[in-house]
């Protein structure tokens, strides 16, 4: 029970969240260009971002583990042929703690991928330099933005058939 302070109303639970581990759960990186030959001319990229996000409970009290998995497509304006494509899936094992249940699921969805979020810039930007094009250095990311439009996608979603 949360205490009362100068007799006012009872205070919030305090909410802690540590980051216990992350890592690369998958990578992968397809330099097209380099896979067909040069090609002549000048290569005009035009860079597609999708972002997924996963979260789920893990074994251990008040542990959670969130997936934020990147596919990062660049193809040439000029053409539309592909330049290369890049695939990360990166994850974050959290410790969380003062997180009402019923807030949980966004906390998981918001909070935690943007504590992941410099890591995976980092990455991206090394994975395609060594990959040879110049590093892409991914904008900012509005993760609540991003899951405000997924509940807005799954209220959309026409419900399942129910038998008559």
């Amino acid at each position: 029970m949360a205490e009362v302070a100068n007799g006012g109303a009872p205070e919030a639970p305090q909410v802690r969240m540590q980051v216990l581990a992350q890592y690369t759960r998958d990578l992968s990186f397809e330099n097209v260009v380099a896979q067909k030959g040069a090609q002549n001319g000048e290569m005009q990229p035009d860079i597609q971002v999708q972002v997924s996000l996963d979260g789920r409970k893990r074994g251990a009290t008040n542990q959670y583990e969130v997936v934020t998995k990147f596919k990062i497509t660049s193809r040439n304006k000029s053409n539309n042929e592909p330049l290369f494509l890049l695939e990360l899936d990166y994850a974050g094992v959290f410790a969380i703690e003062g997180v009402p249940e019923d807030q949980m699921h966004p906390f998981l969805l918001i909070e935690c991928p943007r504590m992941l979020f410099p890591f995976v810039r980092r990455i991206v930007s090394d994975v395609t330099r060594d990959g040879g094009f110049p590093p892409l250095s991914l904008d900012n990311i509005d993760f609540l933005a991003l899951y405000r439009q997924e509940l807005a996608r799954r209220a959309t979603q026409t419900p399942a058939m129910t038998p008559n």
